[in-house]
This record gives C-alpha cells, structure tokens and sequence, in this order.
C-alpha cells in the first residue's frame, strides 16, 4: 500500500472516531447541560441538530485568551458561553470535549488537505 493509502486509511479511522466521540460527548456532558437550567440558553445557536455539541466542544477545547476573544466579538451569541460551560463540567468532561473537538478540526482539515495534495501530483 502506497502512503497515500495509508494517510487515507488513517484519516478514515480518525473520522469513525470522531462520530463515536460526537455521540459520546452528546450523550454524556451536552445532554446534561441541556437539562440543567442555568446552561441551557448558553450553548449557543443550533445552525443543524448536534451543532451546540460542538459549541460546547469548542468552549472547552480552545484557550481562554482565544474564547475571550470570541465573547467580545459581535457574533458572540452565536457560540457557547466558555465560563458557564466551564463552572458546570467536571475535568471528564473538559478532557472528552477538546479531544473530540481537535480530532474533529484534524480529520476535517486533513481530508481536504490529503486531497488536494493528491490533486497536484504530491504523491506521484
């Protein structure tokens, strides 16, 4: 099997992972959230079913400095409120959540890349 192949075949697995994961994390901490009333108007908007899942992954993966960043931005509604999500998480949590949410951003940049990369001739 040529690399190609193999970076294809490790991506594959990483997506199956990160389904796994979405549905973990959603079961486990999102759905809790949803339930507890002092959370559930800030996980953010809904664009499609499951997307405050990764909202919530989001405010628990990225930096402080960075989810300050985003709060004071005028689209700020949009994403989970970082410092509710944070008070009402466990350490569990906050682990399950930036590990689905980076391999979500890994699988879904390295799939284009992998193909672009193949489009120009790099593994030839």
């Amino acid at each position: 099997m040529n690399i190609e192949g193999v970076i294809f075949a490790w991506i594959l697995f990483c997506a199956f992972l990160t389904m796994v994961l979405f549905i973990l994390f959603g079961q486990i901490t999102v759905r809790k959230l949803r339930k507890n009333p002092k959370t559930k108007e800030d996980l953010g908007i809904e664009f499609a079913s499951g997307w405050d899942i990764i909202n919530v992954a989001q405010a628990l993966a990225l930096p402080s400095s960075w989810l300050k960043r985003i709060e004071n931005s005028p689209l700020a509604f949009m994403e989970a409120n970082s410092r509710v999500i944070r008070e009402n998480t466990n350490k569990f949590d906050h682990i399950l959540g930036a590990i689905f949410y980076w391999l979500l951003m890994t699988t879904g940049l390295a799939a284009p890349l992998l193909a672009l990369a193949s489009s120009i001739g790099f593994f030839e």
